[in-house]
C-alpha cells in the first residue's frame, strides 16, 4: 500500500524530544483497516518512507486514532527541515515479514 500526503512537522517535548508528521485521517483509516496484517505489535506499522531525496525505514506509531511518522534528526538535517514546516511524504506500507513465517 503506497500513500502520499503532506503534513506539518511537530515536536514532542518528552524526556527525549522527537519530531513527527501526523498521517492525515483518510490515510490513517486506510492503514487502520489493514492493521492486523501489518503490525508487529503495539499498533506499530513498518514503512519505507521518502521525503525529498531521503529514504529510510521506520514504523508509524498510533496516536489519538491516527498514525504519526517519526522524523529522525538525520533526515531533517539532510532535507533542511524545521518544526512547523509542511512536508510532502511518500510511504510504502507492507505486511510485517515476521507474520509471513
Amino acid at each position: 500500500m503506497g500513500l502520499r500526503f503532506s503534513g506539518v512537522i511537530w515536536e514532542w517535548r518528552g524526556p527525549a524530544p522527537f519530531c513527527f508528521v501526523t498521517v492525515p485521517h483518510e490515510q490513517s483509516q486506510a492503514i487502520k483497516r489493514a492493521e492486523r496484517f501489518l503490525t508487529y505489535g503495539w499498533g506499530m506499522i513498518p514503512v519505507q518512507v521518502r521525503i525529498g531525496q531521503t529514504e529510510w525505514k521506520t514504523a508509524l506509531w498510533p496516536k489519538d486514532g491516527l498514525y504519526v511518522l517519526p522524523l529522525k534528526d538525520a533526515v531533517r538535517r539532510a532535507e533542511g527541515l524545521e518544526v512547523g514546516q509542511i512536508v510532502q511524504v511518500w510511504l510504502e506500507v507492507s505486511p510485517n515479514e515476521k507474520r509471513k513465517r
